[in-house]
Order: C-alpha cells, then structure tokens, then sequence
C-alpha cells in the first residue's frame, strides 16, 4: 500500500530524483528501412551499454551518495549509468522503469534510426503499437513506476537512473500526487529533474 498524504506530510518523505541515462554505445545515425530500424531497436540499442569515457556530472553523484535508495532500469545504459553515479553502491534494478516501446510504422524509404525514433514515437503515441506495449500500457506501466518511487522516498531521498520518454511519462503522475519539480534539467544525456512532496 502506497503511503497516504497524511502518511507522507507525518514522514516528510525525500526528494525524488529522476535521471537520464547517459550516452548509449549505439550509432543513431545509421540509414535503416522500418524492418532495419526494428532490428536496430531490439538487437543494437536495447541491449547497448554506454559509450566508454562519460563522467556522471558532480551534481547528481551528490545526490545519489545523499539518497536512501538508488534505483535503475533493467537495460544496461541505465544500469550502467546508476553504477557511474553511484559506483559504492548496488542499485536496485526494477524493468518497471524500461523505455516505453519504439515500434517503427512500417513506411517506405530509409532514414537514419534517430529519425525513425521520430516517426515511431509519433505513430505511437497515436496508438499505432504493432502488437508490442502500447500508450495505454505504458501509462499504466508509469503510474506503477511512480507510485514505486514515491513510496521508496517515504524511507529518504531516492534517485532513478532510467529513460527519457518513460521519464516524462513518470510527470503526471508524480504531480497528481502532490510531487513538484523542483529542478529541470531537461532531456540531454545525463539530465535530471528532482521532485519534491509539497501537500496542497
């Protein structure tokens, strides 16, 4: 059971810190049909690490050494990422934080595979799936997610390393909790936002 308002404002719960992975070792710039860029989903940038050589900024290793809990997707980048944030410590991997599906709609042409993110994020959100996790799941998915972390942050500070589309899906529901972003880091490699409970 989730900690109720009451509960939170008696336990005056830890921020809620929520941060992109950092630069994955996959190369977005390749020129892919739909049935490529599908390949190229499941089997290069699904399963990729990070690229080597990145540095976790100052700020958010802080915050992680200050949190009661580190969390972290089940994908490698954002595994990857929680360990150069927090690397003393042993995340806990949920795949509840996984990216939400890309499924590419199956048009004519080639375009690079980030383009195709584009179109396929687009079509997506439109409710085109393909038989794979669609926007109705994915929202149920990020209401779960949050509702997670929102009851990890009633123990202290908590950080997430997951996904920038997810992440953003985790927005509404912190905020239909009483959750306010606090900083906004934007959406780049490596970016976070830190939310905090403020009861209405």
């Amino acid at each position: 059971m989730n900690p109720s308002s009451t509960d939170l404002q008696s336990l005056s719960p830890g921020s809620i810190t929520i941060a992109r992975h950092g630069r994955p070792d996959a190369n977005r710039e390749r020129w892919l049909d739909w049935r490529g860029y599908e390949d190229w989903w499941d089997n290069e940038y699904q399963p990729a690490g990070l690229v080597e050589g990145q540095s976790a900024p100052d700020a958010l290793i802080r915050a992680a050494a200050e949190s009661h809990t580190v969390f972290a997707s089940s994908l490698r980048r954002a595994i990857e990422t929680a360990q150069a944030v927090a690397p003393d410590r042993a995340p806990v991997i949920d795949p509840v934080f996984i990216e939400a599906e890309l499924p590419p709609p199956p048009m004519p042409g080639r375009f690079m595979a980030k383009t195709w993110g584009v179109f396929a994020r687009c079509s997506w959100w439109m409710g085109w799936s393909r038989g794979r996790e669609s926007r109705a799941d994915a929202e149920a998915r990020a209401r779960q997610a949050a509702d997670q972390l929102i009851e990890a942050a009633a123990a202290g500070p908590v950080v997430l390393c997951a996904h920038g589309w997810f992440n953003r899906m985790m927005r509404p529901q912190l905020r239909g909790s009483g959750w306010v972003c606090v900083r906004d880091g934007g959406d780049t490699y490596w970016s976070w936002r830190r939310y905090e409970y403020r009861p209405r």
